[in-house]
């Protein structure tokens, strides 16, 4: 039986033989680990890379609807222009804010940056309801302007906006029950491929309208004019849709592209630590025979 001296003395032993023995298993466990990191980076570059070739695809369609979209968007421009139509200033009467965005993520920037321009707005004059078009902008905004949200939109963004989506969404604004003394529509204008902006369009009211100095030269009835304000209403609300589409594509495929580049790099320096890892193992390996051999020779 060992005395209490010696006791001591052989727990210490023991803690360094444990020691000694757990750099091996770790480097092998250490192994494994980057192996399935490795795996699994290489499996996010293929995601990445796939998507970005579905971006680059579906981005001349987008840019095609774009184009398009906008000579509804300008016909309502020149008429307004003409006509030197104006938003006019009432006391006490609101603003109606329409934010065009989507239901879909992955595509960098474009929805935050639109909740950004809402809320610098709002810091300037708080006064408006907001009409928010697509999921990603409404999570956002819902934290800080959930109380002047008064309609939201679903399913925008799964493919290329349509005249007819955009009708839709201006008949049910139309009948919304606020007296607004304008209309603003917010979205992400197409610069380049690379580069866009939030921008705001209006879309006056009625009163607006027929306050117009040169609107009596068009010689339209004042009947047909809720049906005209719902027209532009529509046409300026397709416009929108098209260019915030057509940017969402262009920065999904960027971001896409950003996404496999860092994934490569990624994939680069994981690659030489897990060669030097293994590396490694086989040199203690290699050091623990050869220790071996010579222990058995010397025996």
């Amino acid at each position: 039986m060992l005395s209490r001296a010696a006791r001591p003395a052989l727990r210490a032993g023991a803690a360094v033989s444990s020691r000694t023995a757990a750099p091996s298993t770790a480097t092998f466990a250490t192994l494994r680990e980057i192996e399935g990191r490795l795996k699994s980076i290489r499996n996010i570059e293929k995601i990445t890379k796939t998507m970005k070739i579905v971006a680059s695809t579906k981005l001349n369609r987008a840019q095609r609807a774009m184009r398009e979209s906008r000579s509804y968007g300008g016909a309502s421009n020149e008429v307004f222009e003409s006509a030197e139509t104006a938003p006019l200033a009432a006391e006490g009467k609101k603003k109606l804010v329409v934010v065009c965005s989507s239901d879909k993520g992955l595509c960098g920037g474009v929805h935050s940056g639109l909740s950004r321009f809402v809320r610098r707005r709002a810091l300037e004059d708080s006064n408006f309801d907001l009409v928010v078009i697509g999921e990603k902008c409404r999570a956002q905004l819902s934290r800080t302007n959930a109380k002047q949200m008064v309609l939201n939109f679903a399913g925008s963004g799964k493919d290329v906006p349509t005249f007819a989506e955009s009708s839709a969404i201006a008949d049910q604004i139309v009948q919304l029950s606020g007296d607004y003394s304008a209309v603003e529509i917010i979205y992400n204008k197409f610069i380049n491929a690379t580069s866009y902006e939030p921008t705001a369009i209006a879309a006056f009211s009625e009163e607006a309208i027929i306050a117009s100095p040169n609107f009596s030269a068009f010689e339209v009835d004042e009947e047909l004019l809720p049906n005209l304000r719902e027209y532009t209403l529509a046409n300026s609300l397709f416009w929108a849709l098209a260019e915030g589409h057509a940017c969402e594509i262009s920065a999904r495929r960027n971001a896409m592209d950003n996404a496999s580049k860092n994934a490569g790099e990624m994939i680069g320096k994981y690659q030489i630590l897990f060669n030097r890892t293994r590396q490694a193992v086989i040199t203690g390996e290699l050091c623990e025979i050869i220790a071996g051999a010579t222990a058995s020779e010397d025996m």
